[in-house]
């Protein structure tokens, strides 16, 4: 069964989709606003993502060109209600691999829709394996491991580790993984993310040496796929 996530603000249009796509045959979720999208999509494999354009938060654009900085290659079909070429061609550029405009008729979505899923899997598969270091992870089975031993994560520390992961090196300001991991929920504060990367170095480090996730003071965290020491 494919996964689909559905992000759309207008909650009864997002209601139809859902609902004509799980008639369908697919297996469907739904977040309605662009920060929420983006820590979706960074930690749960989807097979399939139907973007808005205009949404909260971040836009669709810019959730696309996330996903695309952080090498997330699943397909993306856009919907907009923008008609102009321009608008067409700047969806394409941030990433989005269809384009359709509102209004639509379904029957033209999950034509579009089949299209984009026939993408051989094992391609996608191969392509979103994570490694750096001797830090192997695979989205698709939500498994973790490190010189071939399996490390058992939570959802939320999963979501952390891969997104330092992918850009091994780069700072993250706790702000950024703040709302890439936990989205916009105004019950979360900054001080979670030192919380579970304590949890993260419980589980991946050894005694003795060094964390793979190195503290940046005043900045935030990196991923060091070969601490000194």
């Amino acid at each position: 069964m494919l996964r689909v996530l559905i992000v759309e603000d207008e909650e009864r249009l997002a209601r139809l989709i859902s609902r004509v796509l799980s008639e369908e045959g697919y297996a469907t979720e739904t977040v309605s606003d662009g920060r929420s999208a983006l820590a979706r999509a960074l930690a749960e494999p989807f097979d399939l993502l139907i973007v808005d354009w205009m949404l909260p938060e971040l836009d669709g654009i810019e959730v696309v060109r996330r996903l695309r900085a952080a090498r997330m290659n699943v397909p993306v079909l856009m919907l907009t209600a923008r008609t102009q070429i321009e608008d067409r061609v700047e969806g394409l550029d941030a990433g989005a691999d269809d384009y359709l405009p509102k209004p639509f008729a379904f029957p033209e979505l999950l034509a579009r829709m089949r299209a984009l899923s026939r993408w051989p899997r094992e391609t996608k598969r191969t392509d979103t394996v994570l490694s750096a270091g001797d830090v192997t992870l695979d989205p698709v089975r939500h498994a973790v491991w490190r010189d071939g031993e399996r490390i058992e994560l939570s959802a939320r520390e999963f979501a952390l580790l891969a997104t330092l992961v992918r850009r091994p090196g780069q700072v993250f300001t706790r702000s950024v993984l703040l709302d890439t991991v936990w989205g916009s929920s105004p019950e979360v504060y900054t001080n979670v993310v030192d919380l579970y990367v304590s949890y993260l170095r419980k589980k991946l480090d050894r005694e003795g040496e060094r964390s793979r996730i190195r503290t940046v003071r005043g900045a935030g965290y990196t991923f060091d796929p070969h601490p000194a020491g």
